[in-house]
């Protein structure tokens, strides 16, 4: 991203704009620009660039948030959340700004590791679509655009997640749906309350595939 960063954001459209206009957006709510949470909140932005953040001190648009000063927010579209920390606490720096934006930032398919585990276990929806397949393989970005575009049908419904199996810190999840190396790729659909689950080894990824996986389990 070649913009300046964080944008800022005067009034409400401009902040409904923002939010709207990306996956997952983050909006740190300082009344005094002078706040050492507002240079912390920079610092952040300059370390994770392909997250938009965007900054306001209007007074309409803490409000329209319900937000208190020195507050940052990240809004997801996903399951259509949004996390609050409090900049007021004088522990809070860049690094642990950034962890919480790694941490919450779930997008229309989130990569499953040790820091994004965290937000996929807090996700309000409670079925999980895992695309468990091998990063390195020549179909992975065909298979991921069609993932992607499945995933686009059921926002807000089913979280979808890339597991990649060459990853040592994955095995322990590709063995509990008691899959072998050479089943993958994989679906494996979850629903968190109660551990029901169901898997699909297709020969490939197609959205039909992936929609008609999806339906059989919800019904």
């Amino acid at each position: 991203s070649t913009t300046e960063k964080p944008i800022l954001l005067n009034n409400i459209a401009d902040a409904e704009a923002f939010i709207s206009g990306a996956e997952v957006a983050v909006i740190g709510f300082f009344q005094d620009s002078q706040s050492p949470g507002e240079e912390q909140f920079r610092l952040a932005a300059a370390q994770i660039p392909e997250v938009p953040f965007g900054l306001s001190s209007s007074a309409a648009v803490l409000s329209h948030y319900g937000a208190s000063a020195n507050t940052v927010a990240l809004f997801r579209r996903v399951d259509n959340d949004r996390r609050d920390l409090d900049m007021n606490d004088r522990d809070v720096d860049a690094k642990k700004l950034t962890r919480f934006v790694r941490m919450n930032e779930l997008r229309l398919v989130t990569e499953y590791d040790p820091v994004t585990a965290i937000g996929v276990m807090q996700s309000s929806l409670e079925f999980n679509l895992l695309l468990i397949t091998d990063k390195m393989s020549p179909k992975h970005p065909e298979r991921m655009r069609k993932f992607r575009a499945a995933a686009e049908l059921y926002k807000g419904k089913i979280l979808f997640i890339l597991l990649d199996s060459n990853l040592k810190s994955n095995e322990r999840v590709v063995s509990y749906f008691q899959l072998k190396k050479s089943q993958l790729p994989a679906l494996a659909i979850f629903h968190t309350p109660d551990d029901e689950h169901d898997v699909l080894t297709p020969d490939e990824i197609s959205v039909e595939r992936v929609q008609d996986f999806c339906n059989r389990f919800l019904q």
